[in-house]
């Protein structure tokens, strides 16, 4: 017997049960963790095989990629608007003024849309399994496009990890056995676009201190890129669907294209609130190796050689090393911060020492 006159093994057992109960519910979180990294890899390999499906395939006859992008956008600002402000299921955070969405959201918004119409385009001309190859440039185009804006600095490490992920794009380059050099084309000017939207975006969060979860942002960026779509799809690609006949498009197989486009965004907002944007890069590492290999399957077009893959493997050793160097700096800044809030709090409490006169003993 304890002191609350109840006997030890009773406690003991409620202790055990209790301890289970905690395994039992680090377990579940750890599985839906896992579960919408998994979600987040197939989702987003799964659009990329799908856009390019649409865009290829004879059966379809939908060779638009400025329309297709359009209608995402379109597709992702009206479901936003309807979740947010009508339904209410998911709370948009605020602090938008106009001169930020000016300055701010209507370039990330332009940048967006340039990538996803030119690397949409690249699906027309080179295989999936090459343009992922040709995407893992990205590090570097960000990073001499973030020393052109004062945001990186050069040093000897970044020139050794962005020489090693060039040296690997060239010999995966040299591997492809058909190259379109209008596709190479497209799909570089996709990822300048990607990097001049991350470097918008890091400007965004740095100078003019708002932070969105991504639901907030496809909230703000898609009706930007919706109209800055919709002038190129006007001159460019209505002309060529007026004249190829009257419009017959799949509405459904376009509908749930759209539904996998704005289910990817909601799970890279389920999988960073889970985790870190850690998991979220090393996930994206996988889904290239997954998109590269599977595409070899599907597409007729995509067919891998050893070149290919020991270029395309120097290069991702090189982006895991430019990740692991961003993160670490990343690290190290948030706890420099931590330190400055400290130091100023404990000033604040010295000054209010003095301030604050003591009482005189009465």
């Amino acid at each position: 017997m304890d002191r609350s006159g109840r006997p030890l093994r009773v406690r003991g057992e409620a202790g055990m049960v209790a301890d289970v109960v905690k395994r039992i519910r680090r377990c579940g979180e750890g599985g839906s963790t896992y579960g919408y990294i998994l979600l987040y890899i197939a989702l987003s390999s799964g659009q990329i095989f799908f856009n390019k499906w649409v865009l290829s395939s004879k059966q379809i006859n939908f060779p638009y990629p400025v329309a297709l992008t359009l209608l995402h956008m379109l597709f992702s600002s009206v479901l936003c608007f309807v979740l947010t402000k009508v339904f209410k299921i998911i709370k948009i955070e605020g602090g938008i003024t106009s001169e930020i969405y000016l300055t701010s959201v209507v370039p990330i918004g332009a940048m967006f849309a340039m990538t996803l119409w030119l690397g949409n385009s690249a699906y027309l001309y080179i295989s999936v399994a090459f343009a992922q190859m040709l995407k893992a440039t990205m590090p570097v185009a960000v990073f001499f496009l973030g020393t052109a804006a004062g945001l990186e600095a050069m040093s000897c490490r970044m020139f050794v990890i962005m020489t090693v992920i060039s040296i690997g794009v060239v010999v995966a380059s040299y591997g492809e056995i058909s190259i379109s050099w209008i596709g190479v084309v497209y799909q570089m000017g996709g990822v300048v676009g990607e990097a001049s939207r991350l470097i918008f975006m890091e400007i965004f969060v740095k100078r003019k201190g708002v932070r969105l979860n991504s639901i907030s942002m496809m909230y703000y960026v898609s009706p930007c890129s919706a109209l800055c779509l919709f002038v190129p799809w006007i001159f460019l690609e209505k002309p060529k669907m007026d004249s190829s006949g009257p419009w017959n498009f799949p509405p459904i197989i376009l509908g749930l294209n759209c539904l996998c486009t704005f289910a990817l965004n909601l799970s890279v907002f389920l999988v960073i609130s889970r985790t870190s944007a850690l998991t979220i890069r090393v996930a994206g590492v996988v889904r290239d190796w997954v998109v590269v290999l599977l595409s070899a399957l599907i597409f007729s077009d995509s067919k891998l050689t050893i070149i290919n893959i020991i270029g395309y493997g120097i290069a991702i050793s090189g982006v895991v090393a430019y990740n692991n160097h961003k993160l670490k700096k990343e690290a190290s800044q948030i706890k420099s911060d931590g330190t400055a809030k400290t130091e100023d709090q404990e000033r604040s409490q010295d000054v209010q020492v003095v301030l604050i006169p003591q009482k005189e003993n009465t």
